[in-house]
Order: C-alpha cells, then structure tokens, then sequence
C-alpha cells in the first residue's frame, strides 16, 4: 500500500481536533498551570484573534493524581489556541503576565532578583476566589455570604496584606518593604465572570432553602385559595422591589449599605445593616426550633414511644455544635456540611412530590380543606414573605454577571419558576393532609416507614448544618461596629474577646428559640412581618423615591409602595402577636 503523505496543516487539524475531545472530558476549572494564573501552559500567539480566550482556573497538580493526568491538560490547552501558535511552545515568564514588569533569567539571578520577583508576583496576583464564574461548585456559591447584600463582610482575621501606611496611594512597593505587613478590611473586587446559565443557577440557590417546609402550614393557616394568591401577590410585589433596588444600584453602585449611604446617609445605611442582621438572626432561631420539633418526632417514630428529649433540651444540644462552629473565620470552610444540606433538601422535596401524587391520585383532595381560614390567615402573608427573602444576594450575583443587562429578566423567570415550586409544595401538602397538616411536614407521612425516618433525620441534619451559614452575615456585621478593624489574627486576646461574644450570640439566638419552640409557625410569621418587610419592601421603595425616582407618578409609586409595607407589617405583626402569644 503506497504511503499517502499528510499536510501539516491536516497533521495540525487533526491534533487540535484531539484536543479539542480531550478537554471536554476534563473537569472545568483546571488549567496546566503551576499555581492558576490566567493564560494556558502553552500560550497563543499575540495574533490571537481571541484575546478572551485565555482561561482561568486552578492549577491540576491540586487534583488528585494531578502528575500522571497532566498531559491531558496540556493538549486540551491546545485546543482554543491560535493555529500557528499551537506549533511553538513559549517559556512562562514568572508573573504570569508578559510586559514590562517581568523579569528575566539574568535580572532573578542578580543579587535580590528573587525577592524582586516575589514581591512583583504578590502584587500582581488577584484573589482566585474573586476570578472564578459564580458556582462553578457550591464553596464559590458559599463565598457570596462573604459579601452578603452587596456589603463586604469578610473577617478582619483573613485579610489580605497591607503596606504600612493606611489609606496612602496604592505604588510599586519597594524593596525594604517587610514581606508580612498589617492587614486590609477588604477584600479584591470580585470579577464578572458569570455566564446568563450560571446566574440562573445561582439565583434558584439563593431562594429555595429550608423555608419551603413551613409553606403546607402556612396554607393550613391561610385556606388553599388565599394562600396561593397570596403567594402570587408576594412574588409580584417581591420583583417589584427588587427592580427598585436594582435601579438604585444602577444609579449609585455598591452593596445594599452603601446605596443607603449615598443617598440618604449613615443612619439608612446602619438601619439596612440592622434589618438584615436581624433577619438572619431570625432565620438561625427558626432553624434551631425546626431541628429542635423535627428530631422530636423522630425519636418518638424510632422509639416507638415518647421521645427522651424535649425540644428545649435538643435546642441545648444543637448550641454545643454551634458555638465551635460559629467560630469559623473563613465561609468557604463550610462548604461540605452546606453541600449536604442542600442534598438532603432535594431529598426531602422529591419525596414530598412522589407521596403527595400517588395520595392525591388515589383518595382525592382530603375534606377538610377550605378556601379561606379567617382565624389565622395573617400567619400565610408572614411565612410566605419569609420563604420569598432572598435580597441580600441579589446584588452580588447581580454584580457577577459578565452581562448584567440581562439579569433582570432572568431574575423574573426566577421568580416565576420558584412561584410555581412553593405554590405546589404548599397547595400539595394541604390538599392531602387538611386540617391535619402539621408544622414539620415529615411528621405527617408514614412514620413506620424507615425512608421516611431518615429523610426526617436527613433533613433536620440539613437544617441545622445549614444554620452557621445563616449566622455567618450577622455576626461579622455586629463584629465590624464592635471590634472595627481589631483583628484577631495577631492578637490571641482579641480572638478569644470575639469567641466570647460569638458564643454569646448563640446563646441569645438559642434562648429566643426555646421560648418560640412551642409556636413555630408563628414564630415564623412574626420573623417575617418585623424583619424581612422592611428589607424588601419598604427600604427599597425609600431609597429609590429619593435616590432615582423623578417624575411624579414614580415617587407617588413609592410612596403607594412604602406605605402598604408599612401597614401590612404593622398589621400582621399585632394580629400574630396578639393570636400567638397573648391569646
């Protein structure tokens, strides 16, 4: 058989077409650098038609076996390569970055040339976190708390390196600089890097969580019909809100505190920054009491009996594992445990959906359900604005996004698609338990079932493991008008000083839900009522009234607005208070 001889240029096709099958089968995120820096391990040309091109990603050696697969890292950077550049291979240079700042083989040789090099590459280096596309995995999505409602609340402990004199001008450092200096209060400004998929990822993230299971008693309380109005109505107002702020954000920049700042001073901004820590507070006390009600249950199903604890005594028993871990600095820590939560969710909603269908479908709509509850009502407009609180990451994704036009549209498919979810769950759940539905929904499938006893174990176990990622917001906002920029990272005292009034702050929370415990969906209503609508409903409405709002009907608009969230927290916090707690 006569040898056909091959052009180079189908030699070169067909090796990019390798490499091209090669990096689809490789986990994203991952580059044949050394330590992550933009660019491939074999890089394009300056006539790279795409200079975007460049990836950004971690280094492989961190995967496992990361020495045997990396070849297969360094084809697949072939594959968005330039075609000539592709046949050349050029030396790092060693920032990372080509230009005049990189130094040569002859300069790091020179005497300091190495410590030169280091002090070049520290500056130019950005924070990895703060480059990636948003929830690429579940950790990155955890790092938004670190700027939770636009505000940077990493801790003082984990800061990056400042020079010597605060507040002067950023300059090329010198060389007698020391290495280790004092510490910033914040953060590298987070990249936009998030596609239009990942955004729509992380916004179903931000909203779907554990308050989805209060919803079938919020329907008990409200009637089938009312409730899912008023879901319908809660979501529409909710989207409303949230353009308002978005368009102050346009206008102003900056996090939730810092639009409150430019337009109408620090007394806004230190109201907004209350809102959200009590909000979060709230939602840490809600999850202890469900956990506390929840694992009450399960004991009596397992044991076939009554339980052994009561709900205030597995309260106590949740402040144990809380208080070590309420010391945390870094979120990103607590990734695994909120991963599993987020697992045991799923779990526990796909079973709600599976059950819920085959009952429905065989025995009907049970016969106590009604349209309308006149008694308890107020507590549906409570609970549902408390599954709907989702503002404080609204802002950060939104500043994620490489297209931020885009984000308001896909924000209301959001909505819409979440609408639909918890109206389910809720109309669902009521439907085939009426009046028997209880507040910890688990409780009313079978109980003999062992499924069922560990989805109930599985979720409590996502509740309470989820729990320090609520607390995480509002301790380092309370921690920053205490502490300021004390940091602890020096300073054993100071850390201990901060581990005190941490655990101080469980305690309250625990003490809060030991006296809720026995009202729980009230207790929900109420966090609702005082905490999350001036968050979403009022603030907003006030800030773009006097911020952005400039024909009449607009600032008419706010005032309409405000002055219906002013009334409808007024409202249903008396009726619940006076209905749950005083009757």
């Amino acid at each position: 058989m006569a040898h056909v001889p091959i052009s180079s240029d189908q030699s070169l096709q067909d090796a990019q077409h390798d490499a091209q099958v090669v990096s689809e089968h490789l986990p994203p995120g991952y580059s044949a650098e050394f330590d992550g820096a933009p660019g491939t391990s074999v890089r394009a040309s300056s006539s790279s038609p795409d200079p975007t091109d460049q990836e950004i990603g971690e280094s492989s050696l961190k995967l496992q076996g990361g020495d045997m697969h990396r070849d297969l890292f360094k084809t697949a950077a072939r594959a968005k390569m330039h075609k000539r550049a592709a046949t050349f291979h050029h030396p790092q240079d060693i920032t990372g970055e080509t230009g005049p700042d990189g130094l040569t083989v002859s300069d790091q040789l020179a005497p300091g040339g190495f410590r030169r090099a280091f002090i070049q590459q520290k500056q130019q280096r950005d924070i990895w976190a703060a480059r990636v596309p948003v929830t690429r995995n579940f950790v990155e999505f955890l790092e938004l708390y670190g700027s939770f409602a636009g505000e940077d609340l990493a801790d003082s402990d984990d800061e990056a390196i400042l020079s010597e004199e605060e507040g002067e001008e950023e300059e090329q450092p010198s060389e007698t600089r020391p290495l280790l200096g004092r510490r910033r209060i914040s953060r590298a400004p987070r990249s936009a890097t998030a596609s239009t998929k990942q955004t729509f990822f992380t916004l179903l993230k931000a909203f779907i969580g554990t308050g989805i299971m209060f919803l079938p008693k919020a329907f008990n309380n409200g009637g089938i019909l009312f409730s899912s109005l008023t879901m319908l109505v809660v979501s529409t107002v909710t989207m409303l809100a949230f353009h308002l702020l978005l368009a102050c954000k346009t206008k102003y920049g900056g996090g939730y505190g810092e639009i409150g700042l430019a337009i109408a001073g620090k007394f806004m901004r230190g109201l907004i920054l209350f809102s959200i820590t009590m909000s979060q507070l709230g939602f840490v006390c809600a999850g202890m009491v469900f956990v506390a009600e929840n694992m009450t249950s399960f004991l009596k199903a397992v044991l076939h009996g009554d339980s052994p604890l009561s709900p205030a005594s597995l309260i106590l028993l949740q402040l144990v594992l809380l208080i070590p871990l309420a010391f945390i600095r870094n979120i990103a820590k607590l990734g695994p445990v909120a991963l599993l939560a987020d697992a045991c969710i799923l779990l526990g909603v796909t079973y709600i959906y599976y059950y819920d269908f085959a009952h429905l479908a065989s025995n009907g709509i049970h016969e106590s359900v009604v349209l309308f509850n006149p008694a308890k009502y107020t507590l549906t407009i409570g609970a549902a604005i408390f599954t709907f609180e989702g503002i404080g990451l609204i802002l950060p994704i939104q500043s994620s996004m490489t297209k931020p036009e885009r984000f308001e549209w896909l924000l209301g498919v959001v909505m819409f698609l979440i609408t639909v979810l918890f109206t389910a769950v809720g109309a669902l759940c009521y439907a085939t338990f009426g009046e028997n539905t209880e507040i910890e929904i688990i409780n009313n499938y079978p109980q003999d079932s062992k499924f069922v006893n560990a989805v109930q174990f599985l979720y409590s176990l996502a509740v309470l493991v989820g729990t320090p990622v609520q607390l995480f917001p509002a301790i380092r906002i309370i921690e920053g008008k205490i502490f300021g920029s004390h940091s602890g990272k020096k300073s054993t005292r100071t850390k201990w000083i901060k581990n005190a009034f941490r655990t101080v702050i469980v305690l309250v929370c625990g003490a809060f839900a030991i006296v809720g415990a026995s009202n729980l969906d009230r207790f929900v209503a109420l966090i609702g009522s005082v905490a999350c609508v001036p968050l979403v409903y009022i603030y907003p409405a006030f800030l773009h009234y006097k911020g952005v709002a400039e024909t009449w009907k607009a600032k008419a608009g706010d005032i309409i607005f405000m002055v219906v969230g002013v009334v409808a927290m007024l409202y249903t916090t008396v009726i619940t208070v006076i209905n749950s707690f005083m009757s």
